[in-house]
């Protein structure tokens, strides 16, 4: 069976962060693919500084479109929102009974995993690969089962608030964004810009 890797997230813009995190994954675990499914809004999150939902999609699909490792999946958009990663993931279980999916997310994701919608079934029935992330608080992983944390996996300090805000500022950011992402926030005018 095919173990793939699902990578949630806004993806506010996708940037080079994700990527790197996505190659090392699938190098380094038993992961043979990365879906990076789009979020069009996190309910632990403000929906106001979200590019729209398409354009995000658009990006992601350019940033990965020569990896035939990664994959990018936009199933939420078709489903009730807020978007809960429980009925995500149950509705892939079904249409793809062929792939055992893993569940991605950062350390800071811990924190506030206790909030998530049936949070036992996900750590039930999905393995949990966590990477590092700043955190906020010591996490304290003896009350979360089933997961691999991933204390190897390089820490690229880069965010999509910081590459929104450096935009907004009138900041060349393009070695943060991968090329063609970078190309279509340009072209496009996703990102205001000071003048």
């Amino acid at each position: 069976m095919m173990n793939i890797g699902l990578f949630f997230g806004s993806f506010n813009p996708i940037h080079i962060g994700h990527l790197a995190l996505a190659n090392y994954l699938v190098e380094f675990t038993s992961l043979d693919k990365i879906w990076f499914v789009i979020s069009p809004h996190n309910p632990l999150k403000d929906k106001t500084s979200l590019i729209n939902d398409h354009l995000r999609l658009e990006m992601a699909q350019l940033a990965t479109e020569d990896d035939p490792r990664f994959w990018v999946c936009d199933i939420e958009f078709r489903m009730p929102q807020p978007s809960y990663t429980i009925d995500t993931l149950a509705w892939l279980s079904e249409k793809y009974p062929e792939y055992t999916f893993h569940l991605i997310l950062g350390e800071d994701g811990l924190e506030t995993f206790h909030k998530w919608k049936n949070q036992d079934v996900i750590c039930k029935k999905y393995h949990r690969y966590v990477y590092p992330r700043h955190v906020s608080a010591t996490v304290d992983y003896s009350v979360h089962s089933n997961l691999t944390l991933l204390r190897d996996a390089p820490r690229i300090e880069v965010s999509s608030s910081f590459i929104r805000s450096a935009f907004k500022s009138g900041k060349d950011v393009r070695h943060f964004l991968p090329q063609p992402v970078y190309d279509f926030i340009e072209k496009y005018h996703v990102l205001p810009k000071s003048r």
